[in-house]
């Protein structure tokens, strides 16, 4: 019997309203010994999610650890995306191991979670592996989090993924939520955060809306 291809996407794309979005410890002592990124990507990849998933109003948590008395503030790229939202702070290097921040995921009740932070092997492996181990679906952005060196973070991402973890990028993540640029409501929103925090891909549609008015949809 021969497949009939139709055209529509496949389950296991994200859209903002089926997932739910936590980064987890982007703050400045733990920023300072990562280095399987440099900080002005990760910074701007981070940005990058924190403003994709707010304009697409996707469910956020956002959740730090000792922030008063050891590891300092979630970066401000982040809390400028979130102004109004609570930072749930925490004692445990496994986010999943905190009743404020489970209490939260259990009220949103999604299934699906996407994970960023720092660092990959501790403050990422611990609620994904917790989370799968639940049931649920968990995607990691993987440029959007960092280690204290690069084999530590691809070690952890090896061990998420042969759990059953699935891998992305922050400008993956962006343009599968936006995913048709006919989508004339949301078109402006993903070409701005792009613009603004997209790098090389950023200047390119600023080149091409500057010069020739060009408009992808």
């Amino acid at each position: 019997m021969s497949i009939v291809a139709k055209p529509v996407p496949g389950p296991l794309l994200l859209t903002p309203d089926d997932h739910t979005l936590i980064m987890i410890d982007f703050q400045s002592q733990m920023a300072f010994a990562t280095h399987s990124i440099d900080a002005v990507s990760l910074r701007t990849n981070a940005a990058l999610v924190a403003h994709a998933a707010a304009g697409f109003a996707a469910s956020t948590i956002l959740t730090t650890v000792a922030e008063k008395s050891f590891s300092g503030p979630m970066f401000d790229e982040i809390i400028a995306a979130f102004p109004k939202q609570t930072v749930l702070d925490r004692t445990s290097m496994n986010t999943w191991e905190d009743a404020s921040v489970v209490r939260r995921v259990n009220e949103i009740g999604k299934g699906r979670l996407v994970l960023c932070g720092l660092w990959t092997s501790v403050c990422i492996v611990g609620p994904a592996l917790s989370a799968l181990a639940q049931g649920y679906e968990v995607y990691v952005l993987a440029d959007a989090c960092g280690d204290v060196s690069s084999e530590a973070h691809n070690r952890a991402m090896d061990r998420m993924v042969q759990a059953g973890a699935r891998p992305m990028t922050s400008l993956q993540y962006l343009l599968e939520m936006q995913r048709d640029w006919a989508r004339g409501e949301t078109y402006e929103l993903t070409t701005g955060i792009a613009r603004k925090f997209a790098g090389a891909y950023g200047l390119g549609i600023i080149y091409a809306k500057t010069m020739f008015g060009a408009h992808e949809g």
